[in-house]
């Protein structure tokens, strides 16, 4: 089969390997659809490293139809569609144990320590089935739709951890397709304003698709002055960063109102550092948290709001590649000339 190798940063290279054996409790799945995350652009750059083998294949993100099924798994046939849940929870450590499986301290993830996306064929190891990772898909939703099923997840998670409620202003930090995803939830959830904080053009014309409320250029107007224009001068509820950049973490936080929740939802380089106001936090009482990945609960509602077509996949994706071009659809990620690429077979 073919398959992109990662053999370090910027080492990826295109080649003819033997398709993948399954015992008979395992499955193959012929992928159908890939696609690239901010965390794949990371790892090409050598930016992280955790969790990351070379020589291996990577891409985390992926759907297909099931080719082969081991002997002894139940409930699972060939040519079901399905979608892969990467991130495989132990589910007997302290944080699996106490609701938080997305950070399990003995997890593992298809694209990381088992071969991911980025190939004709992957491998769903026992302990994924086991852990019900493997999930079928409806057969009015699309592969090139469900495949974003995974990063939404996320997304989901994080709108938890910042707690958007009904009636609240959220600020956006980042258009692409992560902060897209973000939007949309938001205005699910009930935000009264969502404001999108994004340079690039075509990014902020997909944000008003989004159904973003106001879009900013931050280069050229003040954020800061329109969402205190927007609140009486008291500021956000919440902001969301969707961008890695620790030089915005200082002034995300101080758009918020008294009582606010900023949260770090995009992953940072190892080793960078962010300085921020300590009295931002003390007296106006703010709450800073992160995002890590997504719970299989996670997974089932955002297959779920797809599925019923309350997210617009369409403005967070761009397709037209192939494995061919899977060094293309990284860089076009990392410029920002694409959204989501997507990579179809």
């Amino acid at each position: 089969m073919k398959a992109a190798i990662f053999y370090g940063p910027h080492e990826l290279k295109l080649e003819e390997v033997k398709r993948p054996e399954i015992d008979k409790q395992e499955i193959l799945v012929k992928i159908k659809a890939s696609a690239v995350c901010g965390t794949d652009v990371r790892i090409f750059e050598g930016k992280k490293t955790k969790g990351v083998r070379t020589p291996s294949i990577i891409g985390h993100e992926l759907v297909g139809t099931i080719a082969e099924v081991g002997a002894e798994v139940q409930g699972f046939f060939v040519g079901e569609r399905v979608g892969v849940m990467p991130v495989i929870p132990c589910g007997k450590c302290y944080y699996c144990l106490n609701g938080r499986e997305n950070v399990c301290a003995n997890r593992t993830a298809i694209g990381y320590e088992y071969d991911g996306g980025f190939a004709e064929y992957v491998r769903i190891p026992r302990t994924a089935l086991a852990s019900g990772n493997l999930v079928k898909i409806p057969d009015h939703v699309s592969f090139e739709q469900a495949v974003v099923t995974e990063p939404l997840a996320c997304c989901l998670n994080g709108q938890r951890k910042a707690n958007v409620k009904m009636g609240d202003v959220v600020v956006v930090i980042g258009g692409g397709p992560i902060g897209l995803m973000h939007v949309q939830l938001a205005k699910i959830a009930g935000a009264r304003s969502v404001i999108l904080s994004e340079p690039i053009d075509h990014r902020r014309e997909k944000g008003l698709m989004a159904g973003a409320d106001f879009v900013v250029n931050p280069v050229e107007e003040s954020l800061e002055d329109l969402v205190l224009s927007l609140t009486d001068g008291l500021g956000a509820d919440i902001v969301i960063m969707a961008i890695g950049v620790p030089g915005l973490v200082n002034s995300s936080a101080n758009l918020l109102k008294k009582g606010g929740t900023l949260n770090l939802f995009a992953g940072f380089t190892k080793g960078d550092m962010s300085e921020i106001d300590p009295n931002l936090i003390h007296y106006n009482e703010i709450t800073i948290n992160g995002t890590s990945a997504l719970t299989r609960a996670d997974y089932h509602k955002s297959l779920s709001l797809i599925a019923s077509g309350q997210i617009n996949t369409e403005i967070i994706t761009t397709k037209g590649y192939g494995l061919d071009d899977i060094q293309q659809a990284i860089l076009d990620v990392k410029n920002g000339s694409s959204m989501k690429t997507v990579i179809s077979q």
